[in-house]
């Protein structure tokens, strides 16, 4: 049974309806139903969204298999904070004008590292 993934997927869940819920309010704003309208404000809430939903799913899924094979609770959660930590630091950097790229850069590099790290334990778990 797994009962931290669930927290973090909660945690990523309401991120993205609050990325998803930023992205509706510009739309309504400009009157766009589909695609960005040519207005850059919504291109860029719609690639901070859609980079969430690239990302989390994944990630993760990664997470949960590690919780399922018997990775202690404290490596679970130490994922699941880098996780959340780089998922909400790429959209403050990628949706501020102008870009604050420091918070976008390590945002990504939390978000890759929780990914490696989640698949080489899961590789490892399963070939060991």
């Amino acid at each position: 049974m797994i009962s931290v993934t669930p927290l973090y997927a909660g945690l990523i869940g309401l991120l993205f309806v609050f990325l998803s819920a930023r992205v509706v309010v510009v739309r309504r704003e400009k009157q766009v139903s589909i695609g960005d309208g040519d207005q850059s404000e919504l291109s860029k809430r719609i690639r901070v969204q859609g980079n969430c939903a690239e990302y989390a799913p994944l990630a993760l899924i990664l997470m949960g298999m590690a919780e399922l094979q018997g990775a202690p609770h404290w490596v679970v959660h130490l994922l699941g904070l880098m996780l959340l930590g780089g998922r909400i630091l790429h959209p403050i950097g990628l949706g501020a004008t102008p870009q604050k790229m420091n918070a976008r850069i390590v945002g990504m590099v939390l978000t890759f590292l929780m990914i490696i790290i989640a698949a080489l334990a899961n590789i490892g778990h399963a070939l060991f």
